[in-house]
């Protein structure tokens, strides 16, 4: 066997890494979210914490406290943004396996399978309730201003892609918009508030911002890749996901926008009738596969790392803006 093959499987990702140089910062906010979990109904930390406990890599918050330790500006106040940060990611990731009836989060059973959907739709807003508590005590309107913004948009982005079902119409254009909204916008803030409560020039703040929001775009374009092409456990979620449910992701805009005759008719049926039957996922993976819609959503992808990466380089180069750009590597290179 390869012992090069094998050094490298053992080395941590970026992920990872950022983890490892963020621990004790990120130990402060793990401590600020299990308290702030706290209720005297004991469903609500029950539920919480089946969802916030089960594994997710905390990438959002730790953009947070990264963006403020490139900044030489640690304090309490990214911290409890960063704390805010995950409940907004975490309310909506409750909310949207209602609405999308989804079997899997995080590797698990969803939580509304759990609890029903009544429950996971309540808790969902006790957390939006807890990060908007948080942004307050940060003392800044302007972050408060950021985030809750941010709030707003994933919603709108949420309902656009909801009116967009088994549209067979979504043109490229509405993809990205959409995208944007429902993923984008919290990366960015996620980065941007941080030289918000550091006082940072606007020159910085909007290259966090950018950073961010390229970073986002690049995050859900290869997860939409990965629902045709990857491994359900990876991805933490049901393979196909997407398509079972009339999604036009990329990858499926791009190849109905290239089919013709029998593969139009199939595109019709199962995305925009939303008739499907065994087999039919398989069909579809096959045909993105032979269209190249794949490799042009990673590459789409990859458009987005480079603009991110780019946006970094008005900042010191140190450990953080290091850990920064590796992050970006690895959110494209999980797609291989």
């Amino acid at each position: 066997m390869d012992s090069t093959v094998d050094a490298k499987a053992i080395q941590p990702n970026a992920a990872e890494r950022l983890a490892q140089l963020a621990y004790d910062d990120m130990r402060r906010v793990d401590s600020m979210i299990l308290q702030r979990l706290d209720s005297h109904v004991p469903l609500i930390p029950e539920l919480s914490r089946y969802l916030i406990e089960a594994g997710g890599k905390r990438v959002r918050p730790m953009i947070t406290i990264a963006c403020a330790n490139l900044l030489d500006a640690m304090s309490d106040a990214p911290v409890k943004l960063a704390a805010a940060v995950e409940f907004i990611h975490t309310a909506t990731l409750l909310h949207d396996d209602v609405v999308d009836e989804s079997g899997m989060r995080r590797g698990k059973q969803a939580a509304n399978l759990v609890w029903g959907n009544a429950s996971s739709v309540l808790v969902g807003d006790f957390l939006f309730a807890r990060s908007f508590s948080l942004m307050v005590e940060a003392g800044s309107m302007r972050a408060l201003g950021v985030l809750s913004d941010a709030a707003s948009t994933i919603a709108e982005g949420e309902v656009r892609q909801l009116s967009a079902v088994a549209d067979m119409s979504v043109s490229v254009e509405t993809y990205m918009e959409i995208i944007d909204a429902k993923t984008a916008a919290l990366f960015a803030a996620a980065a941007q508030v941080s030289a918000i409560v550091a006082d940072r020039p606007d020159v910085e703040e909007e290259a966090l911002r950018t950073y961010g929001r390229e970073l986002g775009l690049a995050f859900q374009l290869v997860d939409d890749a990965l629902d045709y092409g990857g491994v359900g456990a990876a991805l933490g979620k049901d393979l196909g996901d997407d398509f079972r449910e009339g999604k036009v992701t990329l990858p499926v805009a791009l190849a109905i926008q290239a089919a013709t005759g029998e593969e139009a008719e199939f595109w019709t049926r199962t995305i925009g009738k939303k008739d499907q039957k065994d087999g039919d996922f398989e069909q579809a993976c096959a045909y993105i596969q032979n269209r190249g819609t794949l490799a042009a959503t990673l590459q789409a992808a990859r458009d987005r790392a480079a603009i991110a990466r780019q946006a970094l380089d008005i900042f010191p180069d140190n450990v953080w803006r290091t850990a920064l750009v590796d992050l970006v590597d690895f959110v494209v290179e999980r797609a291989y």
